[in-house]
Parts: structure tokens; sequence; C-alpha cells
């Protein structure tokens, strides 16, 4: 992989890519104007961020990670409503009663209170702070084009599950969900951060997520909820991209 034009080291200073002492999973800290963000590595397809005083998990599922030892969500993003993904063991251990819960419509109609996110909606949430910036979010397509449950039924139906662009400050984080390289990925400008799904046969191959990777052009990319696929073969196929640094951390 080429290095970071010098354009892009702002993301990159203070990322760490251990784990720190005692703790089970990865950390990283990207910069931002407005405050850091914190992105926890839980595996699968969990995420967990914190940014202005606000904490934010996606997908939490309760086979990566002991969730009653995590600080509490604000705000939890379900992408769809598939068992890995809207795990309810996992939502009653990171909830609160002064939790938001936003999810595409088949798994909110499963989650009591839930916000509804369609694809193409967009929702600013606040944080729990007086003068907190809270995040912006859109809900954009995830589905399959290629791989199928059975001839003629993908995976992941097209207009029913959600990836989320977050707006940190005037840093985009790109979590795709359960998709493939779908054509919608080109309008999708400006990110800073992506994470791709690349979990064969329900998602991507390293060579989808590097065609994928190509129309976002992340500054980082982060590939996830990986399972056995092969994350070197991904970064080879991006090893001549100028501008997209590959990460690999413990997301199987």
């Amino acid at each position: 992989m080429k290095a970071l034009l010098p354009g892009f080291l702002f993301l990159a200073v203070l990322a760490t890519g251990t784990a720190f002492a005692g703790e089970r999973h990865e950390k990283d800290v990207i910069p931002t104007p407005a405050g850091d963000v914190g992105i926890t590595f839980l595996g699968h397809g969990s995420l967990l961020f914190a940014f202005d005083g606000m904490t934010i998990a996606v997908d939490p599922y309760t086979k990566t990670a002991d969730y009653s030892a995590l600080p509490k969500a604000d705000l939890v993003l379900i992408t769809h409503e598939h068992g890995d993904h809207l795990d309810p063991a996992a939502l009653q251990a990171i909830r609160t009663d002064r939790t938001v819960v936003a999810a595409n419509p088949a798994a909110a109609a499963k989650v009591p209170g839930a916000v509804v996110l369609k694809n193409g909606d967009t929702r600013t949430f606040p944080g729990p702070a007086k003068g907190s910036r809270g995040v912006q979010v859109t809900a954009v397509p995830a589905y399959n084009l290629v791989h199928e449950r059975s001839p003629g039924v993908p995976f992941h139906p097209k207009g029913q599950g959600n990836g989320y662009v977050l707006s940190f400050g005037d840093k985009r984080v790109y979590v795709a969900g359960d998709t493939e390289n779908i054509p919608e990925m080109k309008a999708l400008a400006g990110v800073d951060v992506a994470f791709l799904p690349m979990n064969l046969p329900y998602t991507m191959s390293p060579e989808m997520a590097a065609d994928a990777a190509r129309m976002i052009r992340p500054k980082i990319l982060y590939p996830y909820h990986f399972g056995e696929t092969d994350t070197p073969r991904l970064t080879a196929l991006l090893r001549d991209e100028p501008g997209i640094e590959v990460r690999i951390r413990r997301m199987k």
C-alpha cells in the first residue's frame, strides 16, 4: 500500500491498532477538529463508536462481546433483522431507558419504540450532554446482486437492509452493513472511513470489496464481518491504489 498523502495524515496520527492492556478488543482513534472518534472493534458486524460524550453501538451481538461490561449506548444502529445483527440479548445488555434504537423497517418492527430509518432517510441524533453536537446518520442501500439463498432469492434483498453513513463533525464514516459492491456506492461522496463486509457467501469477496473501495475511495478502509475470507488478498488488490489505506483489525 502506498503511503498516505500528507493531507490524509490527520486520520492516522492517533490510530493504535492494538488492544489496550487487559482489554480483548482492538481500538483505533480517528482525530477530527470536533474531537476524537473512538472505534472499538467488537467482532463480526459489531462496532462501538465514541464521540463528543456519545456512545454508538452498531449491530450488537452477544457472540462477539460481553455487552454488560461495555459502556451503555446512547444510540444503537441496526442494519437489518438477521439474528447476528438484531440480537435482543445484546440490545438488552447495552440499552438504558434513554437509549435510542434506530433500524431498518423490518428490524424496527421487532424492537418496541425503535426509530425507523429507510434507505435514503437522514436523521440527527443528539448526544446526552447539553450542547452536544450529536451525530447525523443517513441510511443507504445494502443488498446482494450475486449471492443467493436459493435461485432468485438473494441473502439480502434490495430495499430492505441499511448501511449507515455517520457524520462525526466533518468526518464521514460508512458502515456498509450486509451488502455487495452495489452501484449506489458511487454516490457516496467524501467518505473518510469505510467498513466493508467480506463474509462469503453472504456479502463480498475480496475482489468485490476492492471494487467497492474504488467506487467509494475512503481514506481508511476496514474490512469487517469477514469470517474466514482472505483479508490479505484485499490488501494486495488495493496495494497500488493511491490514498486508500487498508487496516486489518480483529473482526471475525
